[in-house]
């Protein structure tokens, strides 16, 4: 249902631009500014776009292993001072009328770090955190450059050479870097603390990192983490069982309440350029004439 308004709201989004510059100087001549209504709506549909693009992706990635859910905040433009000026009435003496606010934009999109519920697999390298911290994955570009990223999704597999592999093929790192295990083994155990036993011998120990604060990583991908400068990393407390993973933590539920919210708000905005357009109509057509 909300995908049709896509379109919609580019259109609207566009028109609104039109619209301001057009009865600006139709009714000031002059290019300084756009008419205050409409570009207070424009601004209103702009947020709810980005807010619905959020959604979107959070209700399109609700099965994606390891996913956080994401969430945008609002936020207002400063508030401005407005003055009555060349007021007859007043002996054409500038006058303060009060504060007035020009619209809406997005504050900031932060994650929800809450953890997703474990679902059990019984699959040998399906492996969940359970806590804090992430496993490390070793990302190889198209240009031959390699870089550590970070991962709560644990769903794991093993290549023809033993190299333990995440659904992309990048390689997951153990206190040795990559990790290799014997493809001839017969058992694989994976304890609480990340030791890696084949046929009871310790091949390897999953390395987990951890930082200080996240809000010093970026999004990567679906739900891969990049440190920016500022991150501080750590060891991580945290426990691993094998046979599990992490689902996301996507409530479906509250995301589709939001996304009705939203509509409901985008389409206040275009009844509101509807009028603006109405009035200023009148008082090019009707007004004018007087």
């Amino acid at each position: 249902m909300f995908l049709r308004y896509y379109d919609d709201i580019t259109k609207v989004v566009h028109n609104c631009c039109i619209y301001a510059i057009l009865w600006h100087y139709v009714l000031n001549g002059r290019g300084k500014q756009m008419v205050r209504g409409l570009y207070t709506a424009y601004t209103g549909m702009v947020n709810e776009q980005k807010r619905l693009d959020v959604i979107s992706n959070n209700l399109a990635n609700s099965a994606t292993i390891g996913y956080k859910t994401q969430n945008v905040t609002s936020q207002s433009f400063k508030d401005m001072m407005a003055y009555k000026i060349r007021d007859g009435s007043n002996e054409y003496v500038d006058q303060a009328i009060g504060n007035m606010n020009l619209g809406v934009k997005i504050g900031e999109t932060y994650m929800d770090w809450v953890q997703g519920s474990l679902r059990e697999t019984g699959n040998t390298y399906d492996i969940a955190i359970e806590g804090n911290g992430f496993f490390a994955v070793k990302v190889a570009f198209a240009n031959g450059e390699e870089e550590t990223m970070y991962t709560r999704n644990g769903k794991f597999t093993i290549t023809r050479e033993g190299y333990l592999v995440d659904c992309d093929g990048n390689h997951i790192q153990g206190a040795g870097g990559d990790i290799q295990i014997p493809t001839d083994a017969a058992e694989i155990a994976i304890k609480n603390n990340g030791n890696i036993y084949a046929d009871g011998v310790l091949v390897d120990t999953i390395a987990l990192s951890d930082f200080t604060d996240y809000d010093y990583l970026e999004l990567y991908g679906e739900n891969m983490y990049r440190p920016v400068d500022g991150a501080t990393e750590m060891a991580s407390d945290a426990s691993m069982l094998q046979g599990f993973t992490e689902q996301s933590n996507v409530n479906v539920i509250d995301q589709m309440v939001s996304m009705i919210t939203i509509t409901r708000a985008y389409e206040a905005n275009q009844k509101m350029i509807q009028t603006q357009d109405t009035l200023i109509g009148k008082a090019v057509n009707d007004v004018g004439k007087v």
